[in-house]
């Protein structure tokens, strides 16, 4: 495999790496580029059983990618040596400890509904699938705990109040700086009994259950406190009913409104807690007011704003294992999602590009295609277990009425495979995988010099000379998967294009999951 490799800790730009030794990476020297194209070439025409990927390296790669989104402190072994400090006075002019967490996509801003999203979903790949990770298991660990921390300070700093954003989004979209030098405000935004946010707090109650459980045996005390914070999050989420997206208006829309509302969120988190807890009184919760809160609802998507069709993926897991009582609704809507996704069911009705990735109209199509491959392994894994398909209609007019796991398994290969270069472009689209990969993505920090290359300040206007540039990012953000292409598998490698070019934490949260099972699975 034509990759990067992380031994080198040389994560600079492809442009300055070609220049050098051919030590750190298998793509340099003019003589092997050209017999590597020729490979590559054939490759492609080749059935496509025969390209094989190194599941692991893409593993370590996806993760790595959450160090380069790191807001705070940074620590020694932080492994993407072009970023620096910054943020380090969050919250203080309001005097709360706001420092750490993560920036969600190719911004500065620290916006605490996608986050919280994005811890959950790494907790769940590590709950899931960590015995798949080996060495990287403490990595994932670390990552789920970089987000779980922040969290925990923004549920407790003030009794009463949860703090949901960091940095005002329309000031920070004005200027396109390096996380190192932002200079634009740090507002602070939180929810309130009477500026209430059950859609976020409930999301933030979910990803401190969901990580309360990857330390339950590392370090029980911070489980224990993780916890508790998320039972009285969703107590307050529950408690004081409302969308934040009502709440904070223009501070956090067209960005990430609650475009849902807040029903699939409360859900979530009572499922989630069921989980980490134990407590009935969860079940009760999730029994009494599921009808209301959207149980009843077919969901076709799985994304930072709608939970629906994770939570009954989540709560399925329950009847399939252990039969409880009032889950039968659950595996049922979870089979129709499932049958949805697998051509030539009676159920099928999702859209896929002629080069087989599963595609859904709007911006960063890529973010649904891995939350869809994670619940499409998870779900095989709990067939799996009871012995069990997914139902998928009559059957009639030739249909298939029921899927196997070992189909869904089969199903989410191909879009992993998709992501990592088995495309018609034979393109990775995740950085620093492969030899052919996004070389400008929408990301401040990667577009620009490193505070080591270039100590002095750049400028809010003097930025935006980088963001229009043509030439390849300076700095290698590894693992960061991007938007992805359009509905005929065409990608424009452009720095403008966000929709696109912009990876995000909850596009490859997602994703560490899946490629963790392959990693383990594949031979």
């Amino acid at each position: 495999m034509c990759s990067w490799s992380l031994s080198s800790h040389t994560l600079t730009s492809p442009v300055r790496q070609a220049a050098m030794e051919p030590k750190s990476s298998s793509c340099g020297g003019a003589g092997i580029r050209l017999r590597l194209l020729v490979v590559l070439h054939l490759l492609l025409l080749v059935p496509s059983s025969a390209m094989a990927f190194n599941y692991a390296d893409a593993l370590a790669k996806s993760i790595i990618f959450f160090e380069g989104q790191r807001s705070g402190k940074l620590p020694p072994g932080n492994r993407m040596p072009w970023r620096a400090d910054s943020g380090l006075t969050d919250g203080a002019q309001y005097n709360v400890d706001l420092v750490g967490g993560y920036y969600d996509a190719g911004d500065n801003v620290k916006f605490g509904l996608p986050m919280a999203f994005s811890t959950t979903m790494l907790a769940w790949s590590v709950l899931d699938f960590g015995k798949f990770m080996g060495a990287e298991l403490p990595n994932a660990r670390a990552a789920v705990r970089w987000g779980a921390d922040y969290l925990l300070k923004a549920a407790t700093a003030t009794p009463g109040a949860l703090y949901v954003q960091v940095a005002d989004p329309n000031q920070d979209h004005r200027c396109w700086e390096r996380p190192e030098d932002m200079d634009t405000p740090r507002s602070v935004y939180r929810v309130t009994a009477d500026k209430p946010g059950s859609d976020v707090a409930g999301e933030t109650a979910a990803a401190l259950a969901a990580s309360s459980m990857v330390f339950r045996r590392a370090d029980p005390a911070y489980s224990a406190r993780l916890l508790h914070a998320a039972t009285q999050v969703f107590d307050f989420a529950d408690r004081h009913r409302g969308s934040y997206s009502d709440s904070l208006a223009s501070s956090v829309c067209p960005f990430y409104c609650s475009y849902s509302g807040y029903h699939d969120e409360l859900l979530w988190g009572a499922s989630w807690l069921h989980r980490a807890s134990r407590n009935a009184s969860f079940m009760s919760y999730v029994e009494a007011n599921g009808m209301q809160l959207g149980a009843g609802d077919d969901d076709y998507s799985f994304s930072w704003d709608d939970k629906r069709v994770g939570t009954k993926v989540l709560l399925a897991k329950g009847f399939l294992r252990n039969r409880l009582h009032g889950l039968e609704l659950y595996k049922a809507h979870s089979d129709s999602y499932i049958c949805s996704l697998v051509p030539g069911t009676a159920s099928f009705q999702s859209r896929y590009t002629p080069g087989g990735l599963l595609y859904r109209e709007g911006s960063s199509n890529m973010q649904y295609v891995t939350t869809a491959t994670f619940l499409m392994l998870a779900y095989a894994k709990y067939l799996r277990s009871s012995g069990a398909t997914a139902s998928c209609g009559d059957g009639g007019g030739g249909a298939r009425g029921e899927v196997s796991a070992a189909e869904l398994v089969a199903v989410a290969k191909r879009q992993v495979d998709y992501i990592l270069g088995k495309n018609p472009a034979g393109m990775s689209y995740m950085v620093g995988f492969g030899c052919r990969y996004p070389r400008r993505a929408h990301h401040r920090g990667a577009s620009m010099p490193s505070v080591r290359a270039h100590p002095g300040r750049i400028s809010c206007d003097a930025g935006f000379g980088y963001l229009h540039s043509g030439e390849p990012n300076p700095n290698v953000l590894v693992g960061a998967v991007v938007g992805g292409p359009d509905s005929r598998d065409a990608f424009a490698d452009d720095r403008g294009n966000f929709a696109q070019s912009e990876p995000a934490t909850y596009i490859n949260a997602p994703l560490v999951g899946a490629l963790a099972y392959f990693a383990g699975t594949t031979k």
